[in-house]
């Protein structure tokens, strides 16, 4: 059997920035027709190696080997030219032009007489996507596609320029379930044609669903490579933070109390019908299902977003009337967003004022808001949560995603409410900020707090919900107690295979 051909080899790599190792002493080996998958945290090293691939840093030891020649990658043209291509998380196109002029880009086909030879360019386009299976047009406008066409369209462009290494760095945080399998079939296929490809991701599950072998990164320190047949993800989980995954889910007995929030059949059309449940105080309930089930249009009609249709909300046994986030606020109810940079946070303002954002009005007169009171509440939440910054003036914008979201925790903590909804706290996140957000979660639940926790990722619910909730197309389909919810329960009511549990 022929042995895959070795295409890129990083060896004994070091790289420092101003006294701080990002690298230390690292390899890396790609190969012809592999899925290699690089994880760790935040800080691990793997945003650095990332560059170094991509000629943006060069090793302050170290060498780096294509096709077994020494080379020197000193800035991204040298990169592209190597055949290393790197698709980022957010598709840097240009959305006024179309597919093809963006894959072509400073390279147009020229006729005879010099000119833009557009029918061979939209033809070669036309003949890369079909060999990749992609249905959209070399015509469509950049502007029109979702961001998971826009990952292939920079996959294509990469391919033009007979890449043979497809640098992938958290290329699914923004897809939904059926764009992700999508952007996958297409790898498998890249993987068939040789290409080697390198996978970063946070998403164990995606990981072992891909990869062929999976090296972990720590403290800038390679930890180990195998095959990904020859780990399990508490292992790999072990490597990346030095702790078990039992530790990932730090889940506190807490005295369950009276009922806070009663939901009674709630239906908002299009988004969600006969919708009932009910949260108490020191309860984590679980919001378990797939993409498209009604889980945030819930969430947001609770939180005044948007309006249902019929059914009606209890708030400690008295029926409340929300049309507005202002009304649920004052009743109590508190809504930390799916999308956090988009929707939590004011990324260009520092942590103070993001924190206390909703009761702005409770520290101001008609015209001055108190700096002073300012101050203390968000020095109090950033030591309460500890948000790791250089302090409550720094930007929001150049904190990590864990910290971010604790930011964003803090400010709705801060109106001190009884029910809090959690809507996908830890994506996007690494693994030991995920168990530090689990661990303020647990705390808050034993605190007395009613808790309604939104996530896709079937371990977080499993591991941290007190009873799971399951919606399926709109319906809730079960309601799970902690003791009898496992991975095949939820799995099979969240695709709709059981009658609705009327238990809440």
């Amino acid at each position: 059997m022929k042995s895959p051909q070795l295409i890129v080899e990083l060896i004994g790599v070091s790289k420092q920035f101003g006294g701080v190792h990002a690298l230390k002493r690292v390899d890396l080996a790609l190969y012809a027709g592999e899925v290699h998958a690089l994880v760790g945290e935040n800080g691990a090293g793997k945003s650095t190696l990332v560059k170094m691939l991509a000629g943006v840093h060069t090793p302050d030891e170290g060498i780096i080997k294509f096709a077994g020649d020494q080379i020197e990658l000193r800035n991204p043209a040298q990169a592209k030219h190597r055949g290393i291509a790197v698709i980022q998380q957010h598709p840097s196109l240009f959305p006024d032009l179309d597919v093809a002029e963006n894959i072509f880009m400073g390279r147009h086909p020229l006729d005879r007489l010099g000119r833009v030879d557009w029918r061979r360019m939209y033809d070669e386009v036309d003949k890369l996507f079909a060999s990749l299976h992609v249905q959209f047009s070399s015509h469509d406008p950049i502007s029109s596609l979702s961001i998971a066409h826009q990952q292939l369209v920079e996959i294509a462009k990469a391919l033009s320029l007979q890449a043979r290494v497809l640098v992938m760095d958290e290329p699914t945080a923004a897809l939904s379930a059926r764009e992700i399998e999508e952007l996958f079939t297409i790898v498998r296929h890249l993987r068939e044609q040789g290409v080697a490809i390198l996978f970063i991701s946070h998403r164990l599950d995606e990981i072992f669903t891909l990869a062929d072998r999976i090296t972990v990164f720590r403290d800038g320190s390679h930890i180990v490579t195998a095959s990904a047949s020859a780990l399990t993800p508490e292992e790999v989980v072990q490597h990346m933070v030095g702790r078990t995954l039992e530790a990932l889910f730090p889940k506190e007995e807490a005295s369950i109390g009276e009922v806070v929030l009663q939901v009674e059949h709630l239906t908002r059309r299009g988004a969600f019908r006969d919708v009932s449940f009910t949260v108490r105080r020191g309860e984590i309930l679980g919001f378990a299902g797939l993409i498209g089930a009604g889980r945030t249009e819930v969430a947001r009609v609770l939180f005044g977003v948007d309006r249902a249709e019929a059914g009606r909300i209890l708030i400690n046994g008295r029926v409340v009337h929300i049309h507005s986030p202002s009304a649920a606020m004052r009743h109590g109810l508190a809504y930390v967003p799916e999308d956090r940079q988009q929707h939590g946070l004011i990324l260009n303002f520092a942590i103070a004022p993001n924190m206390t954002l909703p009761i702005m009005r409770q520290m101001s007169n008609v015209t001055l808001i108190n700096r002073v009171q300012e101050r203390r509440i968000a020095t109090d939440y950033a030591r309460r949560l500890q948000v790791r910054s250089s302090g409550i003036d720094q930007l929001a914008q150049l904190l990590s995603g864990g910290n971010q979201q604790k930011v964003v925790l803090s400010k709705w903590l801060a109106t001190n409410p009884s029910v809090l909804i959690l809507d996908e706290p830890t994506r996007g996140i690494d693994v030991g900020a995920k168990a530090e957000v689990h661990r303020i979660i647990s705390r808050l639940a034993t605190e007395g707090m009613a808790i309604i926790l939104i996530s896709s990722e079937l371990p977080e619910i499993l591991g941290m919900s007190d009873r799971i909730l399951v919606m399926h197309e709109g319906r809730v389909t079960s309601l799970l107690d902690r003791s009898e919810a496992n991975q095949e329960k939820v799995m099979f009511a969240a695709t709709g295979q059981v009658k609705n549990n009327e238990r809440n």
